[in-house]
């Protein structure tokens, strides 16, 4: 994870993307050679296919080993190694010493006996996701599918099910794409390899534990790493996600953070192949990355657990958790309410964004309760209000109201709930959505829309609360658009959607 800004990155791409996307069929033109050469200006050229703009709102998961305990955080397999660390003390009271009970130990507890990959994916469409799939590798090293490069798999050790496999499956099966997520390369001195008093060290569980490097290696991602990985790791790297790529055909290939300790040799090479593979395949394929691991350009940037405060001309995406504190399922989680998911999803849309919730499953393969109900709950919001979601594009403006939004990585816990006053705008076709994120008390008020806008250029003709069926008293105004309001229809909740159509 990294506290360093991402102005800079964001103003790089800004320039490169000032312009229009190209689409499609203007990019057979420009870009005569299909093949993607491992130089930056060559990905460059990849266009952010029509799927991935249309889609708007993906599910994923943090599940494996470090699902067993259960405990705080998904870097537990890294911090029951560190003195000191409170992790490190449950660990001992719980299990016993690290150099008796390692992380190893919990793969064969990582048996994920309710796991149901048909049931997952039902879930993910019910809730309204267009991609999803699960962490195919975090930083704990174990793989999620059937490799031919590691026996620390879940094929063979642990679950004994291909998950990625499955999930891919079962998902496509609904008409979902398929992502993969990968982490990897936060693995190199993840686990303390230089230490004897650590099973870490045994050369025998190096598959699982990475190579041996000196003490004080680990470092995060702000801050330099030395020694940096050497040929072999760089290689293995390049290898696994290279196998997801061409075993489970992945719509879109997921980077977390601090990739750039991988040789960019390596880096350039993986997006080539897979852009490449896509090509051949006659699909359209994302790569996303965060901060400057690729370059501007050539993927799609993402933040982790934050957005933007502007609308930005070039689509980006944003990771965030359903929980507040974790990323994989722990004992005392603290679950988002769905408002705050609804919200936090309409503003993303709002600025060319696209959200991708990762949600918690137990060890046992079974989704917490009020997860789902959240989910589903999201998934009765979009059946409702989904047309002004899906395939839709910024507009002019993205939105109204007081409150600010911080923008920057891990930014999300500083944002304040939105309110009646906050308004969000999307637009496809000839309609204009203005989302409302709470319900006004007598009127609303859309200052974008009135007689004198710079924003909205022609008269309006109609007005429309969806899933509402009553006709609205409306009236265009100098100071707005003035749409009179009385108690909240009893079946709308949440962010309320007004579909705008100017005069023939």
């Amino acid at each position: 994870m990294k506290t360093i800004s991402i102005t800079a990155s964001l103003i790089i791409f800004s320039l490169l993307f000032s312009g229009c996307r190209i689409r499609p069929e203007q990019q057979k033109a420009t870009n005569p050679d299909p093949l993607y050469q491992p130089e930056w200006i060559s990905l460059q050229r990849h266009q952010t296919p029509e799927w991935f703009l249309d889609a708007k709102f993906g599910i994923y998961c943090h599940w494996g080993p470090y699902s067993v305990p259960a405990y705080q955080t998904e870097w537990y397999s890294h911090r029951m190694y560190l003195e000191g660390d409170p992790i490190r003390a449950y660990h001992e009271s719980t299990y016993g010493p690290v150099h008796e009970f390692g992380y190893k130990d919990f793969i064969p507890m990582f048996t994920a006996e309710r796991f149901d990959a048909d049931e997952w994916a039902e879930l993910f469409l019910r809730a309204g996701a267009k991609f999803g799939g699960p962490v195919s590798e975090h930083a704990d090293g174990f793989a999620m599918w059937d490799s031919r490069l590691t026996r620390w798999d879940a094929k063979d050790m642990g679950p004994r099910r291909d998950v990625v496999g499955e999930m891919a499956v079962a998902l496509r099966k609904r008409g979902l794409k398929f992502i993969a997520t990968y982490h990897r390369h936060w693995m190199y001195a993840w686990f303390p390899t230089w230490d004897p008093q650590a099973d870490a060290s045994d050369p025998a569980l190096s598959g699982l534990y990475g190579p041996k490097v000196p003490a004080g290696t680990f470092v995060m991602a702000s801050q330099p790493t030395v020694p940096l990985p050497d040929e072999q790791f760089n290689r293995e790297w390049y290898d696994r996600i290279v196998e997801v790529v061409d075993k489970y055909e992945p719509d879109l290939v997921w980077f977390d953070n601090k990739m750039d300790i991988i040789d960019e040799k390596y880096r350039l090479k993986f997006l080539s192949h897979y852009y490449n593979a896509g090509n051949r395949q006659g699909r359209e394929v994302v790569a996303t990355y965060k901060f400057t691991d690729f370059q501007p350009g050539s993927a799609v940037l993402d933040l982790e657990r934050a957005r933007m405060s502007e609308s930005k001309p070039f689509p980006w995406l944003t990771d965030d958790s359903i929980d507040w504190k974790a990323w994989c399922d722990i004992q005392n989680p603290d679950y988002k309410s769905v408002n705050r998911l609804v919200d936090f999803l309409v503003d993303v849309v709002s600025k060319n964004g696209c959200l991708l919730l990762n949600i918690t499953p137990q060890a046992n393969g079974e989704i917490p309760a009020p997860v789902r109900e959240r989910l589903l709950a999201m998934g009765d919001w979009l059946r409702i209000n989904g047309e002004a979601i899906y395939g839709t594009r910024p507009w002019v403006m993205y939105g109204e109201g007081p409150t600010e939004i911080v923008e920057g990585h891990l930014s999300e816990r500083r944002n304040a709930d939105h309110s009646a006053q906050d308004i969000r705008y999307t637009t496809r076709g000839d309609a204009l959505y203005a989302i409302v994120l709470d319900w006004p008390t007598d009127q609303v008020v859309l200052p974008a829309l009135g007689t004198n806008s710079k924003w909205y250029g022609q008269q309006i003709g109609s007005v429309k609360l969806l899933g509402y069926e009553e006709e609205l008293e409306w009236e265009q105004k100098v100071q707005g658009l003035v749409i009179k309001l009385g108690a909240r229809p009893r079946d709308l909740e949440h962010a309320f959607v007004f579909r705008i159509n100017g005069k023939p």
